[in-house]
């Protein structure tokens, strides 16, 4: 008799956040003989999860909206959707799903709940009276979602770890940190650095907070001395949902200017950072930016901020530079000063690469979240 296989959901804001960080463990998974559910929602992304062999389920998860009743209808929609399909476990991302299927995972009583806390988000880093009154409803909801009987929330750093650790919102045991969605050092591979100019690089979305407007205006500092030697890039896309999202007008203005060069969405990510010399995010706080992991996979050195997620993907003086966040002096110099050394970009690379073999190894991680999933499995036996 055949045992039936183990099904999986995985519940996630919007389907481009899943394919771009979370494919790969998808996949993993599909091999490892779990039944793979995929509910989001939907842009343009669904022949591409279909195409894998997964099960899509379409909810309209409004990343910014604040509509009780909508709210609501979401959450009542994630309800039915678990109780329907009884997963043996649940994968949560993202801070919706993470209450609305937490929530909803313990009253349809899954067996198993895995958090993927990726980042904190503007939630916990605005200090605006608003904001701390959402936090503590938010810190409020995840507690009720965390007190499941097996459960682990999985943290991309350590100083996100210790937040929630030190505000009681989840026990010692619960906590787990991975190093981020990880990398395919295969596709992600070191290539020798292209000639000249320097390409200096921005990959992100364009919001604020990744520290968009201070690599401009880094940009705009460097370009009178540096003039055609170096090349200033923007890899990405406003995300108009986001509060923080770079305006279009923004954008055709900084265009007209002509420091930086727009390139937009691209899908081909190892192409741009092969052809890129040097690899920018002067971000607020993340959880662990891939745009840095990959950049050491490629073996190009990164400067960064000092700020908890960033500070974590590099070996600052080894693999690439901290600089203070909003500090667009301190940002152009380290800019400068490895637009002007390629020996010391080349041995930040070398190392970066080490480094990314060694914490972000998709296979390893992957491999990770799956004996995490048998270890929660193993205890509903």
């Amino acid at each position: 008799m055949t045992t039936p296989k183990k099904r999986l959901l995985y519940i996630v804001n919007v389907d481009w956040f899943f394919i771009s960080h979370w494919l790969p463990l998808a996949r993993a998974a599909k091999l490892d003989g779990y039944d793979v559910h995929i509910a989001t929602t939907v842009t343009q992304k669904t022949d591409v999860m279909l195409a894998e062999g997964f099960t899509c389920h379409e909810i309209p998860i409004n990343r910014s909206g604040t509509n009780p009743l909508t709210e609501i209808v979401v959450a009542i929609r994630i309800f039915r959707l678990i109780k329907s399909l009884k997963p043996d476990i649940v994968h949560l991302m993202t801070i919706k799903p993470v209450i609305y299927g937490g929530i909803a995972a313990r009253l349809a009583k899954v067996p198993a709940v895995v958090v993927g806390i990726t980042g904190l988000g503007f939630v916990f880093i605005n200090e605006s009276k608003k904001i701390k009154i959402l936090r503590s409803i938010v810190v409020k909801l995840y507690k009720a979602v965390f007190r499941h009987k097996n459960i682990f929330i999985t943290f991309e750093n350590e100083s996100d770890r210790a937040v929630f650790l030190q505000g009681n919102i989840v026990k010692p045991e619960q906590a787990q940190v991975v190093n981020g969605a990880g990398v395919d050092l295969t596709n992600f591979s070191h290539k020798p650095e292209p000639e000249n100019p320097v390409v200096i690089t921005f990959a992100a979305r364009l919001l604020k907070d990744k520290g968009f407007f201070e690599f401009v205006a880094a940009a705009k500092m460097l370009k009178p001395q540096c003039g055609d030697s170096v090349s200033f890039w923007v890899v990405g896309t406003p995300d108009f949902v986001n509060p923080a999202s770079v305006t279009q007008h923004e954008i055709d203005k900084l265009a007209i200017e002509k420091n930086v060069i727009f390139h937009g969405f691209r899908s081909d990510m190892a192409d741009v950072l092969s052809n890129s010399n040097i690899v920018v995010l002067p971000s607020y706080r993340e959880g662990l930016p891939k745009v840095l992991m990959e950049a050491a996979a490629c073996g190009r050195a990164v400067i960064t901020t000092d700020v908890p997620g960033c500070r974590h993907v590099i070996i600052p003086g080894k693999t690439g530079l901290l600089v203070p966040p909003g500090h667009v002096d301190a940002l152009a110099e380290a800019m400068l000063q490895l637009a002007r050394n390629a020996n010391l970009r080349h041995n930040f690379g070398t190392q970066g690469r080490v480094l990314a073999e060694k914490r972000f190894n998709i296979v390893k991680i992957s491999t990770d979240y799956l004996s995490m999933y048998q270890k929660l499995l193993s205890r509903t036996v």
